[in-house]
């Protein structure tokens, strides 16, 4: 089984994040540290907010962040938003195979079979996992040459009344 490019970036764009400590992380930084376009990362970062593994921080300062802990973060949950298909051969869609073997051939479970050791792998690795396994991560991404963004807090004024007698 390959894995899509799609999926490849959307892995990517989760240890950036994680890399980069909380603070928020800018589209046009992450494709420069990893030599691709924006507009190739913006459209992989939709699947990735609308199931909550990113967050994106809208105005002049904004950015994107981890939705969650890059603890909680598995790669099979990147998998599954990312990857359209898992069909490993024809026989996996039993609604359009022609093979006259479909009913009584072990190849399909056998795949199956593998198809689901694959996952059970992918489940027990981490997006931390990941950037823990390199400490020199900053580094090689060029993050610490980036000045750190936060997002800025509206002071709100509150109106304090004395209690009536």
């Amino acid at each position: 089984m390959r894995l899509t490019r799609q999926t490849n970036y959307a892995i990517r764009i989760l240890m950036y994040c994680a890399t980069n400590d909380g603070q928020l992380s800018r589209i046009p930084e992450i494709a420069a540290a990893y030599t691709v376009s924006e507009l190739f990362l913006f459209k992989i970062l939709q699947p990735l907010v609308e199931n909550g593994l990113v967050e994106t921080v809208r105005g002049r300062n904004g950015g994107v962040r981890l939705g969650k802990p890059a603890e909680e973060i598995t790669l099979f949950e990147v998998v599954r938003v990312t990857e359209d298909n898992f069909s490993m051969a024809e026989c996996f869609d039993s609604d359009t195979a022609d093979c006259p073997l479909i009913d009584s051939c072990g190849l399909n479970s056998a795949l199956r079979e593998a198809l689901g050791a694959f996952f059970a792998v992918l489940e027990k690795h981490t997006i931390a996992d990941l950037v823990a396994a390199r400490p020199n991560m900053r580094e090689a991404l060029g993050i610490d040459n980036i000045a750190p963004r936060k997002v800025g807090v509206r002071k709100v004024a509150v109106e304090h009344r004395a209690p009536a007698a």
